[in-house]
């Protein structure tokens, strides 16, 4: 399993970051301070950095610097609320391999994410199967058998956090912030309105009620 390092001293942002990591199948550490970056990346134990550059103690450029300074090879994606050119091409000549903008939205996040670890791991799988069902993670196509689903931006991104825990019971509290991040509302039935959705693009019987529990997805 992939591990992200997250250098974002927001607690609001850090953790929507890290139930949409967790929600795909990543496993991420949270840094808050620019001297804490470098020595977790000198470790070795993480594939990819999300540095923001508005740290404490040491700033994103700073810390972008003595990474590189290191010859440590870590992928790093830029994650900053500052917009001129300048700071981009800074970024990006310092050695940062993606540059986004603040406010950003995840789903771009993650494709960048999986872009810049599959630049440096080409074997990995990007197709998620479960019995018939399969999820193409390059492509976002979605397909029972051989007949192609058309699905909605969150009906995805539901299906995906099923599918890489089939047969796991999913509460909607995790569904909620795995899907809908920060800006879901815990008394809101908006899963069980998109379960139904995608039980009637999938077949009513793919997605179970555990009742007092939460869903499952059959993995036969």
């Amino acid at each position: 399993m992939k591990r992200i390092l997250i250098a974002e001293d927001e607690d609001r942002i850090s953790s929507f970051i890290e139930k949409g990591l967790r929600a795909n199948g990543f496993r991420s550490e949270t840094v808050t301070d620019g001297h804490s970056v470098v020595e977790f990346a000198r470790s070795g134990e993480f594939d990819l950095l999300v540095l923001d550059i508005g740290l404490p103690g040491l700033d994103g450029f700073s810390v972008l610097r003595r990474i590189r300074a290191d010859r440590i090879d870590i992928p790093i994606i830029i994650l900053t609320a500052r917009d001129a050119i300048e700071d981009t091409v800074a970024g990006l000549s310092g050695g940062a391999d993606d540059y986004m903008r603040k406010p950003f939205s995840f789903d771009e996040l993650l494709a960048r994410v999986r872009l810049r670890l599959r630049s440096e791991s080409a074997g990995e799988a990007t197709i998620l199967k479960v019995a018939n069902l399969s999820l193409d993670l390059r492509t976002r196509r979605a397909l029972v058998g051989d007949e192609t689903i058309e699905l909605t931006t969150r009906e995805y991104a539901l299906l995906e956090v099923f599918m890489r825990h089939p047969d796991e019971v999913l509460t909607r509290q995790q569904l909620l912030s795995q899907v809908w991040g920060f800006d879901f509302d815990p008394g809101s039935n908006v899963v069980d309105v998109y379960v139904r959705y995608l039980r009637g693009k999938l077949g009513t019987d793919r997605i179970e009620t555990v009742r007092g529990a939460g869903y499952r997805l059959r993995a036969v």
